[in-house]
């Protein structure tokens, strides 16, 4: 029966979790679940806390599946989720402090040419960040949310999530730059 599941389409999916079969919950967390945990632990920064955070995020998503519309994809649905989940146990922490940021220097300058650097290297530097910032570089960058999308996530205005973000890309170039340096 497994090896039928592995084969199915998202909504056949949904519909054989709902309907109770548990070869179905694996076959779902199975595919996303790596991808989701990638997705927390650029948010939360440590492996240990992103690990209770996707156990507690895939709790939800099975709890609320009979709620999932096809308006988007699974996999987006999902993210959403893990995304929402990580935020609130982040300020239920009182983890995320920002405040809006008086320096009105120019970040336009780019993140170092990419060519050369390694993909795990960029997340690594990310999850250097300070917490506020990396949230926003996480959901602006990574995620494609639009700074009024953030400001409304964390309660924060627009003028806030942008010097976070640009603090934040100006503290990821200079990480970037110095991990480049070092590797010669």
């Amino acid at each position: 029966m497994e090896n039928n599941i592995k084969n199915i389409n998202e909504e056949a999916l949904v519909q054989r979790c709902l309907n109770g079969e548990r070869a179905a919950y694996k076959a779902l967390y199975n595919q996303y679940a790596q991808a989701m945990y990638h997705v927390i632990v650029r948010m939360v920064g440590t492996r240990s806390e992103a690990e209770d955070l996707l156990q507690e995020s895939f709790i939800k998503v099975f709890k609320q599946l009979k709620e999932f519309k096809s308006r988007s994809t699974l996999g987006a649905w999902i993210k959403k989720i893990c995304i929402n989940t990580s935020l609130t146990q982040m300020k239920k922490n009182k983890r995320i402090e920002l405040v809006e940021l008086n320096n009105t220097q120019d970040f336009s300058e780019e993140l170092p040419e990419t060519g050369n650097i390694n993909v795990q290297l960029i997340h690594e530097c990310v999850k250097n960040l300070p917490t506020g910032s990396r949230v926003i570089v996480n959901l602006y960058l990574f995620e494609g949310y639009r700074h009024s999308e953030i400001a409304e996530i964390l309660e924060i205005t627009e003028s806030t999530s942008k010097s976070q973000y640009n603090r934040g890309k100006n503290l990821l170039r200079t990480a970037l730059k110095s991990r480049m340096y070092e590797q010669g």
